[in-house]
């Protein structure tokens, strides 16, 4: 059980301290908060004063959180979070009968994920109303952690601390080329194959973790491009200005005559996609049953597509 003075802290001041961290300025976050700055200010003295500890270190310029001011800005922000879904969720529930979940998806696999949420809102005994957060995984387990997201199907190459992941299949890069490339007439492609060849592949997410060491190993040419979306990857093939290095889950909707996907092997890279979501009881039963649902569909739908491009790649090689 928490200490007496710290059982005297209250959400609002807890709310004052999230927001002002996150605008870095007592004038600017009094003004969203519509409260004065000397309350504000009193405000987070009174918090320093019964965690005993100092949370910022103030200066003419900026605010700067101390190492006591992050760990609890975490669980703060986890505490705050958590109290306007759970606000949400008595509005959904009382005012329109839903329960409310909070999914977040990489956008490689929002095709899949979506498919499948919608097979088990048609098969579900109760409403239940999802709100969709599409982001990079890195994003996804951070907002997760801090009670934004209910689950996230994400990929990573490490378990990240804190979380519950269960895998539910792997995700190889490949590589795009153009088909009039000489690498496309050969029906997959090597690390050494590439030689010195620019790459381009995207900025975040799993792929530096996963690019950039097999570009270290084969010593490859260039510098990489690094870009944010899968259009302009492509748009860097089709000009012939680079080749494209991509999980091969984003290629699953490429319909393009101009462009050819290879199995990138020797060796065979691959990200792990997960259902990751926080230990412990989850907010509600609608939430709890939808991550039951996709530990058991998500899978299976892997599966079904690696079956679905091996064949195409060897109906390609004919």
């Amino acid at each position: 059980m928490a200490s007496l003075p710290l059982r005297a802290l209250t959400l609002r001041q807890l709310q004052f301290f999230s927001v002002l961290v996150e605008e870095g300025h007592f004038g600017r976050a009094a003004r969203r908060l519509a409260i004065t700055q000397p309350a504000l200010s009193n405000a987070i003295k009174q918090m320093e004063k019964l965690l005993g500890a100092e949370l910022l270190t103030r200066s003419t310029h900026r605010l700067e959180l101390t190492p006591v001011g992050a760990e609890v800005l975490a669980r703060t922000d986890f505490l705050v979070n958590t109290f306007e879904v759970a606000l949400r969720d008595i509005e959904s529930t009382v005012q329109r009968g839903r329960a409310f979940v909070r999914v977040g998806v990489i956008p490689s696999a929002s095709a899949r994920v979506t498919v499948a949420a919608s097979e088990f809102l048609q098969a579900g005994q109760r409403e239940v109303e999802i709100a969709w957060r599409d982001a990079p995984s890195t994003d996804l387990l951070a907002e997760l952690r801090s009670g934004q997201l209910d689950m996230a199907v994400a990929a990573i190459t490490e378990p990240p601390g804190g979380l519950v992941c269960v895998d539910l299949f792997r995700d190889p890069l490949v590589l795009v080329v153009r088909r009039d490339h000489a690498l496309a007439a050969a029906g997959d492609a090597s690390w050494e194959a590439i030689g010195k060849e620019r790459l381009v592949l995207f900025e975040s997410g799993s792929m530096p973790a996963l690019g950039n060491p097999a570009r270290a190993q084969f010593e490859q040419g260039p510098e990489p491009y690094r870009v944010s979306y899968s259009e302009t990857l492509y748009a860097l093939v089709r000009s012939g200005q680079a080749l494209g290095l991509m999980p091969r889950l984003y290629t699953s909707l490429l319909r393009d005559p101009e462009l050819v996907v290879l199995p990138l092997l020797k060796p065979r890279i691959e990200r792990r996609v997960v259902l990751a979501y926080l230990p412990g009881p989850m907010r509600n039963v609608a939430a709890q049953e939808l991550i039951a649902f996709l530990r058991e569909r998500l899978p299976q739908a892997g599966e079904a597509t690696v079956r679905r491009v091996a064949s195409k790649e060897r109906h390609s090689r004919r």
